[in-house]
Formats: structure tokens, sequence, C-alpha cells
């Protein structure tokens, strides 16, 4: 039986950089990248240093494989074409301010739904600035992009290609302290006193003993401290869901 997806193929090709250097820019064309190989390979063709652009094809479904991708804070400009070209806003604001995604660390606090997630851009290294109306606007996206995602993959799947990156990218991490590398520090959402919520995401340093320190909100701006006001009150809704599930268990 045919699957409905284009079986995978990759074509890689090399294009002069628009600048004067002699650096080449590595560009990769992945045709059935909808597929259970296509969404793999294109995960791992991201992640690569190597590659500079990244184009997906396949009948269906590549938008949402490339909004999910696009979550991955890889130099990689990734495109679908059975639609539109699904590059975020963050990355786009972060072109324009020309800085490479792979060299910026932007915190994310709080939890994992909606109004939870609390970027924190006043933090960013290195530092960056947007006017109120687009930092508003950028703040919504974030806190949304998994909903985009679920969107853009018309109901055939979730953010699951970045999520699973991101699981990856923590236990990386958490191994590399355990090991007793310093300065390991990654955002973690744990039993915290550091709100009223009784578990908050926030930076956390990563040693040989797990967490060595949970390093707090830090230095907030005033926009957000307004989120985390928000949040708050939602997520002890949540986790009161949560323990009230694990009590009945």
């Amino acid at each position: 039986m045919f699957s409905r997806f284009v079986q995978p193929k990759l074509i890689a090709t090399q294009a002069k950089n628009l600048s004067t250097t002699s650096q080449n820019n590595a560009k990769v064309m992945v045709a059935g990248a909808s597929g259970g190989i296509g969404q793999p390979l294109s995960l791992l063709l991201k992640q690569s240093p190597l590659v500079d652009h990244l184009s997906l094809y396949d009948i269906v479904h590549t938008p949402g494989v490339a909004a999910d991708l696009s979550h991955i804070e890889s130099k990689a400009h990734v495109q679908a074409f059975n639609g539109a070209d699904q590059l975020k806003v963050l990355k786009i604001l972060l072109f324009l301010q020309g800085l490479n995604p792979t060299d910026v660390n932007v915190p994310v606090i709080g939890g994992h739904a909606g109004i939870t997630i609390i970027p924190l851009i006043s933090q960013a290294t290195p530092s960056v600035s947007f006017p109120d109306d687009q930092l508003k606007a950028l703040t919504g996206r974030i806190q949304e992009a998994g909903t985009e995602v679920v969107k853009a993959k018309a109901g055939a799947g979730s953010a699951t290609l970045s999520m699973a990156y991101a699981g990856a990218r923590f236990a990386f991490s958490l191994i590399q302290g355990l090991k007793g590398e310093s300065n390991v520090i990654e955002c973690a959402y744990v039993k915290s006193d550091v709100t009223e919520a009784s578990y908050f995401s926030t930076p956390v340093h990563l040693g040989k003993n797990g967490i060595e320190k949970n390093l707090g909100l830090g230095k907030l701006s005033d926009f957000e401290k307004e989120l985390v006001k928000a949040a708050v009150p939602e997520l002890k809704k949540n986790i009161a869901k949560g323990e009230e599930f694990v009590a009945k268990s």
C-alpha cells in the first residue's frame, strides 16, 4: 500500500553567500517531509549547524512540520512548500535585529499553557528591545505557539518535534551537570516558593546533585510583572487539579 505522503528524498546544494566572503550556504530540500521518515529527518537537519536553509516538500501538512521545527533555535531557515512560510515572528524580529537564533537565550518561566507561559524578553542575551506593541504581540505569539502548530498541522498532530528537541536538550544539560560541568542552566518546572504557585518554572543551576540552585525570577520589567500576576492564579488551579488527580490515583 502506498503512503499518502511522498517517500522522503534529500537534495543538498551550496550557494555562494551574497556577501563578499567565500563562505558557502548549504541549502537542503526534503521531499516527503511530512511522513514518518521525513519528519525526523527534517528535525535532524534543522539541528545541524551545516544547514542554512531547509525547504520542506510534501503533498500535505508541510506548513505544520515547518511551524513545529521553527521553534528550534538553530540557524537554518525553514520553508514549507504546500502552503505558507511558517517562520515564526520571533525569528523574524531577531533577524531584523541582526541576531543569530543560536546565539540568543530567552528564559521562559511560569507554566506550559497559554498565559502561564512567560518569556522574559527583558532578560534575553544578547539584549534586545521592541516597541510595546511588538513586545505584546510577540509575547502572545510565543504563548500560543503550540496552538499555532496544531492549527498548521490541520489536526494531524501537535508540536511533537520541537517538544522532543526541548526534552532532549534538557536531558543533555542534566547529564552535563551530573558529570560535573559548570554553569549548566536550564529552565525547569519544579516545586518552588518563588511565587504563590507551589510549582513554577524558573532558570535552575544543574549540577552533580541535580538542581543545585533555583535562580528565581531575576529582574522583571513592569510588563513581565503583570504577566506573572496573571499567570499565578491559573497555575494554582492547574496544580490543584493535578494534585487532586494524584490523590485519587
